[in-house]
């Protein structure tokens, strides 16, 4: 076992709290690392092909699904410098204040330790660091902040006629706030609207890691380390204090990595996997496992597809960004539903490609040979497509745990036990409904809606005030070990029905501006 110099700061995983988290903390005067278990990465390296989007997904066995309705936790998570980030699509609408304050207004769900307005001002500054194009007027349902820094995302002959629907069924649109360039910001170019988000971005167009936060932390100071998978946090003898993290490389060899402050930022699955692998005499059910909740109160959102075909249009379903063009908010609002409680969107007009994730082919997985090639000739010019995503609430019997099973180190595998909740399951089945109703009002003359899907992994470290009913505080320091920082969706304690990659580079900017601030008193 090798022992590596000390340093301030140790980050595990360079996704998007990572990044975030490692540009303020050195811009603070901080010696910065940042462990990534993956391979490294820089933007000349990205392809625009659906060969190598499978690449930046998450390929190695570090979760074991469990029952009959266990999510597909490997969903949208990344390796590699860059994350999962690297290939998200950019969709980032914010949580709405009533997100954070479910318990206290519904008496549903959890509340988070701050209020919407605690995290607004973090929600601008993010905007403007990384350039998002959107219509904050048009956008009736959006939270109080700051105008976009640019103008909206393309809107294709696809939005116009998806448009066209939701207009006839009474309801509203507005441009998708994206984390898309839609013009030249900050020395980056302007999307191209070839709609290949999902592998990555290789002019930088899609605010990722490497084209916005990480070139600030290594001007700043900040060291990048790929293929250094950690396995456990190291705590000292009074198990009050983390000293470092343990890691291996490619050859198997274990180092340890001693910091002042360790910041955990390796996915919602990986992070409790883990703590809970960290067990020492002090923390025999691992480290920050007090109040038994770590792992616990997983999220996910439930979602559907829903196609449709327009023979008497050209839908230019090939232009965009792949996450959409238009969004609907209307059904946002939690309990206006009676016999259902939760929020739901629509992220309308998705570029589509031929297959994989969201492609032509997916859309009917019952069509082979001959009828799926004159399926997919017809669906090239005339299919349109959305997304609905469904909000689920977190429950305490959804959560991580080990498996008795181990990786190539030794190390426990995580266990994911998973069920929507009923109330997601109806928000989903109405969601279906609707959209085929829309799509036959913009003049389909075929309209079906995809099979349940999942989205976005949240929660398993959820911040709260109480240390007996939470895993982290406000700044997302562990309660049990204060020098020790949870990064990204895993402190959320809700999930909403949007997209959690704005939130989760708000929550972290929050963060580490405490972290700065009190520097001296969590290292003291």
């Amino acid at each position: 076992m090798s022992n590596t110099e000390e340093v301030d700061v140790v980050i595990v995983g360079a996704g998007a709290a990572g990044s975030v988290y490692a540009a303020l903390l050195a811009e603070a005067g901080k010696s910065v690392l940042v462990l990534e278990g993956g391979p490294p990465r820089k933007l000349e390296d990205l392809y625009s092909s659906q060969i190598w989007a499978r690449r930046l997904k998450w390929c190695s066995p570090h979760a074991v699904e469990a029952g009959p309705d266990s999510i597909w936790v490997n969903f949208n998570s990344g390796r590699g410098f860059g994350g999962a980030a690297i290939h998200h699509y950019g969709v980032w609408p914010r949580y709405h204040p009533e997100d954070m304050q479910m318990a206290s207004k519904f008496g549903r769900g959890l509340n988070w330790p701050y209020g919407y307005d605690a995290l607004r001002p973090f929600y601008d500054r993010v905007q403007k660091d990384v350039g998002m194009s959107g219509d904050a007027a048009k956008e009736k349902w959006r939270p109080s902040g700051e105008p976009y820094p640019l103008p909206p995302v393309l809107v294709s002959n696809h939005g116009k006629v998806l448009a066209r629907g939701f207009e006839k069924m009474g309801l509203s649109t507005a441009p998708l706030p994206m984390a898309v360039l839609s013009q030249p910001y900050n020395g980056r170019p302007a999307c191209l609207w070839d709609g290949w988000c999902d592998a990555g971005c290789p002019i930088g167009a899609l605010a990722n890691p490497l084209a916005v936060y990480f070139p600030r932390a290594q001007r700043a100071g900040a060291i990048l380390q790929a293929n250094s998978f950690v396995t456990k946090v190291l705590t000292d003898a009074t198990g009050k204090r983390a000293i470092g993290v343990e890691y291996r490389d490619t050859a198997g060899a274990t180092h340890v990595q001693k910091a002042t402050l360790v910041v955990l930022c390796a996915f919602s699955i990986e992070n409790p996997r883990i703590l809970l692998n960290s067990v020492s005499s002090s923390h025999p059910a691992g480290v920050g496992n007090s109040s038994g909740l770590l792992g616990r109160y997983l999220m996910s959102h439930l979602s559907v597809g829903i196609y449709g075909m327009f023979p008497g249009e050209d839908m230019q379903n090939y232009l965009g960004a792949t996450g959409g063009q238009l969004l609907n908010q209307d059904h946002f609002p939690k309990d206006t539903v009676p016999g259902v409680f939760g929020s739901r969107q629509w992220e309308i007009a998705l570029a589509l490609k031929p297959n994989d994730l969201l492609g032509l082919a997916m859309s009917k997985t019952d069509l082979i040979g001959d009828e799926l090639a004159h399926f997919m000739k017809r669906a090239a010019t005339h299919m349109g497509s959305m997304v609905g995503v469904c909000e689920d609430l977190p429950v305490r019997e959804n959560r991580v745990t080990l498996d008795d099973r181990t990786d190539k180190y030794g190390s426990r595998l995580a266990k994911v036990q998973y069920r929507y909740g009923p109330d997601a399951k109806v928000l989903r089945r109405q969601a279906a409904d609707e959209g085929v109703a829309i799509f036959k009002a913009a003049g389909a003359t075929e309209a079906w809606a995809g099979p349940p899907g999942g989205q976005h992994i949240m929660g398993g470290c959820v911040m709260g005030s109480d240390p007996k009913a939470s895993v982290t505080n406000a700044n997302c320091q562990l309660h049990d070990v204060g020098n020790v920082v949870i990064g990204g969706p895993s402190v959320f304690p809700t999930a909403s029905s949007v997209n959690s990659t704005f939130t989760a580079h708000a929550v972290a900017m929050k963060s580490a501006h405490a972290l700065i601030e009190k520097w001296h008193d969590i290292v003291a």
